[in-house]
């Protein structure tokens, strides 16, 4: 009976449902994107260094290491009839985002920024894990693939988005802004507020265009019984859950998580990095080297939402692992050519590999990793691989400012090649990974 039940509840759903389920991802993906291109520049415009980058972000890693496994596990063990499991979690993350977006351009003080940037993080993290889960709760197996490579492509509309509002307000406002230290520019504002409204909007489509499948008979037996406890045991309940999640963790999550050391600790030095790049390569002031970078994350992330859906039939034809390990050497050869390009449009090539490598990224990994974890623990579980991606974002934010200053000569340039040499390892490492043929060969 539990496995017809589990056939009514995850009926194949029609495109455009996927689509619907995804669109929340474009507001939480804009605001990931004005992190990776816009927060670096407003510190380096709130008078901090260039070595003092890595530290300032801690916040990402740790808001994340704490909150999505948390908040995963906590929605795997909640059911409101009205509200759902999942949905509760993000639309309060969305909430707290909006918030943070419509405060950070007004940041009086860099502490005032640094402060913003853990609340942001905060309203993120919460929104992204359970959202990570939700997809994988509504799609059967076989549609696994096209869920996740559809959030992919969000993710890159996102992240487009807001690179191309910088690139444009950049472009209309700021261009003969004379830049003062200690403050913001003006035209950075409109990316921030524009961020603030998608936040929300975009959740809100998904909350009202996408119900959630009910819990069977068991499931909702224990959620009642975690209800009626102390409370000191229903806070407890999540960390258990996450430490019992990691000791039964699948043989494969490790080695992803070996993969996501190298590659992560290299994403981070590169969203840090590319800005003082092209003030040293370009000879640009702070606002001309952000907008060469907003140029930068533009053009991968329109490459991202072009291929994003073609991986889905090159993954089930040649498998996961083959596709994800050469998009990340894609990706190491074009980090190492462009600090030797000096021209702002060439430059911009080497981006068609860098959102190949983006798109299977956002993807691929999280198909595999759904098809391997049971489904009643896959909001732990995909808490515990965010946990497997902010880890190396946090060994980097503590490691990389003196590696950058005593090693590299704190020269971005060097940055940005150590971060190729990493995805190049990654690659290598990704190599390992297996998910047995027959799920991986299950037509989307």
């Amino acid at each position: 009976m539990d496995k017809i039940l589990t056939m009514i509840k995850k009926p194949k759903l029609s495109f455009w449902q996927i689509f619907n389920m995804n669109v929340g991802f474009l507001g939480i993906q804009y605001s990931f994107g004005l992190q990776q291109t816009a927060i670096n520049p407003i510190f380096l415009f709130l008078g901090a260094s260039e070595e003092m980058l890595p530290i300032l972000n801690i916040a990402g890693p740790v808001t994340g290491l704490i909150i999505q496994p948390i908040i995963g596990a906590m929605s795997d063990k909640t059911w409101s009839p009205k509200w759902g499991r999942r949905k509760p979690y993000f639309l309060i993350g969305a909430i707290i985002g909006s918030l943070c977006l419509f405060a950070f351009p007004s940041s009086p003080a860099l502490w005032f920024a640094v402060g913003l940037l853990w609340i942001l993080d905060v309203g993120n993290n919460m929104a992204m894990e359970p959202y990570r889960a939700f997809v994988g709760d509504k799609l059967p197996e076989k549609q696994l693939s096209l869920g996740y490579q559809m959030q992919s492509l969000f993710v890159g509309a996102g992240i487009l988005l807001a690179m191309g509002s910088i690139v444009l307000f950049q472009y209309i406002f700021g261009a003969d802004t004379v830049e003062t230290a200690g403050k913001i520019p003006k035209w950075i504002y409109y990316s921030f507020y524009i961020g603030g409204m998608l936040s929300i909007t975009t959740i809100l489509w998904s909350v009202f265009k996408t119900p959630e499948i009910p819990p069977t008979a068991e499931e909702l037996a224990e959620i009642n019984e975690t209800r009626e406890k102390p409370i000191g045991q229903r806070i407890a309940k999540p960390f258990a859950e996450i430490v019992s999640a990691i000791r039964e963790m699948p043989l494969f999550m490790w080695k992803l998580g070996a993969v996501y050391l190298f590659q992560w600790y290299a994403l981070f030095v590169y969203w840090q990095y590319i800005t003082p790049l092209f003030m040293l390569t370009m000879d640009y002031g702070i606002s001309e080297a952000a907008s060469q970078s907003a140029q930068m994350s533009l053009t991968y992330n329109i490459v991202t939402m072009i291929v994003a859906l073609a991986l889905v039939p090159l993954t089930l034809k040649f498998g996961g692992k083959k596709v994800y390990s050469l998009s990340l050497v894609g990706v190491a050869l074009a980090l190492f050519s462009i600090p030797f390009i000096g021209d702002p449009k060439l430059v911009l090539v080497p981006m068609v590999l860098f959102g190949i490598g983006w798109a299977a990224m956002m993807g691929i990994p999280y198909t595999m990793v759904s098809k391997v974890v049971p489904q009643e623990r896959r909001g732990v579980y995909m808490g515990i691989l965010n946990m497997m991606i902010v880890i190396p974002m946090g060994i980097e934010t503590l490691t990389f400012g003196p590696i950058y200053k005593y090693l590299l000569g704190g020269n971005a340039v060097n940055a940005i090649l150590f971060a190729g040499v990493f995805f190049i390892i990654a690659a290598v490492l990704a190599l390992r990974l297996n998910v047995s043929r027959a799920k991986e060969s299950v037509e989307a």
